[in-house]
């Protein structure tokens, strides 16, 4: 007879009030709240009104969203009764709440769950400022008035601490004073601001993580008052196991390089291959926020922190996937690929630029002019000029490794009885990467480009039709290659038939 869950029976009856609902790590938390605690009380969603929806219409779309598929396999719509949107924004004065609905969250919030932020690293700090730390500060400041507060979670980022090599789950040293830094946000100019920035920031490498690290102060400022617990996820990639391997909704990391390379319009990364690249699955990040929340319940007060990482855990390097991505990319290829998948990894960024020319941009130019002429919108061109533009500020995350140790989080697994760690599973020794990649690659076809299991031998088949192609427009570029060098050195194309294989080695570095 299995064991009763413990985490399931502290939420059930309880009442949340969770910020970045509508995100791709909120949508994963209310699919598994909904699912694995059908008996949770309200579930207050802080929402804004986007592109002239308001909070009512975007609820309505949950139903619709494919992360509750399963879920709607075996309970009925009439679940979603228990979200309640809340007009909001964490970005404005007091979240933005109206008096009535402030109310409402002190009379009847049992748990906080604080998930929004902006992650944009080329922000200037004062919309992070704004977000990321009085966004932050604001919650807590709502958290100091509900009547009934059993626990606050806090999504914060390991790397907050990325200006080191090794990090332990403790709270850090706030890299300024949070009142200094809001001063000179509200009173300098954009212009002078960003002059300043890089003094402030000291050894962060973006606002992003410097925000985030100031808000983790904020919380910990209440540890006093009530528990709060912080988690720190690491890179947040498609799911492992649920609601079925392979889910995203996110194009950043991973899953986005598996999409562009699926369409065949990425083909070359700039990737320190066998450096540990610590990416820890969505389905494990929303497990490990409650069973979390959970432990640190327990008590009256106090602050506990976690990673939720594989760096030092379950390590993954690029040179794992090396031989097999390609593979993985043409057992589950596109119908709507433009042309035919290859992906290579470059180990510098002088490498990527010189190849991105012959394998970005040429084909980049050659694609978007048959899109103009057949009444098409090019896209590929800037896609390519954008990501350019982005690589010197990713180059810190691109080519640094990191250790984020996590032996909070392998003790806290550890107390979790048979029937949560089944449920709420937050150890990832199982974890195998091949396995996950290759059910990725399928969550990438099927969440990111919109192509269904049944049309999967017609894209193997257009796949062999751009397999002759991208052969013919390699021997194009060969040809104008050698044509070229004869030209160069006053030979006839036969005179220089020795270039043409050196060329053709020469090539294949790109």
């Amino acid at each position: 007879m299995s064991e009763e869950s413990e985490i399931r029976a502290f939420y059930n009856g309880k009442n949340l009030f969770i910020t970045g609902g509508t995100g791709f790590v909120g949508l994963c938390l209310l699919e598994r709240i909904l699912r694995s605690i059908p008996d949770i009380g309200k579930i207050y969603l802080l929402m804004r009104p986007k592109k002239g929806k308001e909070i009512s219409q975007r609820l309505e779309e949950f139903a619709k969203n494919p992360v509750f598929e399963t879920l709607l396999e075996t309970t009925s719509p009439e679940i979603f009764n228990k979200l309640i949107p809340v007009a909001g924004d964490v970005g404005e004065d007091n979240l933005g709440l109206s008096d009535q609905d402030r109310q409402t969250i002190i009379e009847n919030v049992n748990v906080v769950i604080h998930s929004a932020a902006t992650l944009d690293f080329e922000e200037n700090l004062k919309p992070t400022v704004k977000i990321n730390l009085l966004g932050t500060r604001r919650v807590m400041e709502l958290c100091k008035q509900i009547k009934d507060l059993k626990v606050m979670i806090q999504v914060s980022s390991a790397f907050v601490n990325s200006y080191l090599t090794e990090a332990h789950e403790k709270l850090y040293e706030a890299p300024e004073d949070p009142e200094k830094v809001i001063s000179l946000v509200g009173t300098l100019s954009d212009e002078a601001l960003d002059e300043v920035e890089p003094k402030i920031l000291k050894n962060h490498p973006n606002t992003y993580t410097f925000t985030k690290h100031l808000a983790e102060h904020e919380v910990a400022k209440c540890a006093d008052l009530f528990p709060c617990t912080i988690v720190r996820p690491t890179m947040i990639v498609g799911s492992w196991k649920e609601p079925v391997p392979g889910w995203t909704s996110s194009k950043v990391g991973p899953q986005g390089f598996l999409m562009g390379a699926s369409k065949g319009v990425v083909r070359r990364l700039p990737v320190a291959k066998s450096n540990i690249a610590d990416y820890i699955p969505v389905d494990v990040v929303v497990n490990q926020l409650l069973v979390a929340g959970w432990h640190a319940a327990k008590s009256k007060s106090g602050l506990s922190i976690y990673h939720c990482s594989s760096s030092t855990q379950k390590p993954f390097a690029w040179t794992l996937l090396e031989s097999s991505v390609n593979g993985m990319l043409h057992k589950f290829p596109l119908k709507g690929a433009v042309w035919y998948p290859h992906l290579k990894f470059l180990p510098s960024l002088l490498l990527f630029k010189i190849s991105a020319i012959f394998v970005h941009f040429l084909p980049a130019l050659l694609l978007d002019t048959m899109l103009r002429l057949t009444g098409g919108r090019p896209i590929l061109w800037r896609m390519h000029k954008n990501v350019w533009k982005s690589l010197n500020r990713l180059d810190k995350f691109i080519f640094s490794e990191w250790r984020f140790h996590n032996p909070n989080t392998i003790e806290l697994a550890k107390q979790l009885n048979s029937t949560d760690k089944e449920t709420f599973y937050i150890d990832i020794n199982t974890l195998y990467w091949e396995d996950y990649f290759r059910n990725l690659q399928r969550g990438v076809r099927r969440y990111l480009h919109n192509e269904k299991e049944s049309n999967l031998q017609a894209a193997r088949n257009k796949d062999s039709v751009l397999l002759v192609l991208h052969i013919l427009w390699q021997a194009l570029i060969i040809l104008l290659l050698w044509y070229i060098v004869a030209c160069a050195l006053g030979l006839t194309m036969m005179q220089s038939a020795w270039a043409a294989p050196i060329l053709y080695f020469l090539y294949s570095f790109l």
